[in-house]
């Protein structure tokens, strides 16, 4: 966070809660007349917008009055990851460089396309 947020944070800002990533969440104690209430959230450690779970993404967007960290959990519903594109937890497929350049041979595999001379 830049001393600015943090400025603004600190004499505007009421802290509303936090995640299960350290992020917590704020909004203006005094809203502004003709205008809806500021939500921003604050992260722990670098800024990285696909920290933030669905639950406070919905609230923070103004989809959700509340944040929806009360709800209970679906039994499929499997915890939030960030995104980790372009980092080593990357997905990469069996044929990627990063895993040997080689992938194993499909029926009706492709055959490169040649000129004729």
């Amino acid at each position: 966070m830049n001393f600015g947020t943090w400025l603004f944070t600190r004499l505007k800002g009421r802290r509303v809660g936090a995640d299960a990533f350290g992020n917590s969440y704020f909004i203006e104690r005094r809203p502004r007349a003709g205008y809806r209430v500021r939500r921003w959230v604050t992260y722990a450690g670098p800024p990285e917008a696909s920290r933030v779970p669905p639950e406070w993404h919905a609230w923070l967007h103004y989809t959700t009055d509340a944040p929806l960290v009360e709800r209970s959990r679906q039994p499929w519903e499997k915890p939030h990851l960030q995104n980790a594109t372009g980092t080593p937890a990357s997905y990469r497929p069996p044929g990627h460089d990063y895993q040997g350049g080689h992938r194993a041979r499909a029926t009706g595999d492709y055959e490169a396309w040649t000129p004729d001379s």
